[in-house]
């Protein structure tokens, strides 16, 4: 098996696709009032999908946090140290919740991390080198 991909069960799918699309500048395209979004970033599925929808698809009901909270982690990477606070202030001036400030951690890499509506951590980090997998 390999990672086709990632997604997030959503409640309120407008507000969330606004979010991925305005303040992270994802390119999604379907409208507001769709149940899902499939799309690539950066080679990798990425998708939205209503969490009713996925209970009927499934035939379950699941439970979901409140809040902010630490279910899940999306790492967004940029080249540079001042690259990841230029975005942080970006994102924060349209509307993502700051959770940790910029900062320069012990093992070199330069994090912050803010929170998308429905309370999932994205973290936005470099070593101050473009990406690269070794």
């Amino acid at each position: 098996m390999r990672l086709d991909g990632f997604g997030l069960f959503v409640n309120d799918m407008s507000k969330m696709i606004q979010f991925y699309r305005d303040v992270l500048g994802f390119e999604i395209k379907e409208s507001l009032d769709t149940e899902h979004v499939y799309l690539i970033k950066d080679q990798t599925l990425f998708l939205l999908y209503g969490r009713k929808d996925i209970e009927k698809l499934t035939k379950q009901s699941f439970n979901y946090a409140d809040g902010v909270h630490g279910h899940i982690e999306i790492a967004l990477y940029v080249d540079t140290f001042e690259e990841v606070d230029l975005r942080f202030e970006a994102v924060i001036l349209k509307g993502a919740t700051p959770i940790k400030y910029p900062d320069t951690m012990p093992w070199g890499q330069r994090t912050c991390y803010i929170a998308d509506p429905e309370g999932n951590l994205i973290e936005i980090g470099s070593f101050n080198k473009p990406f690269r997998l070794e």
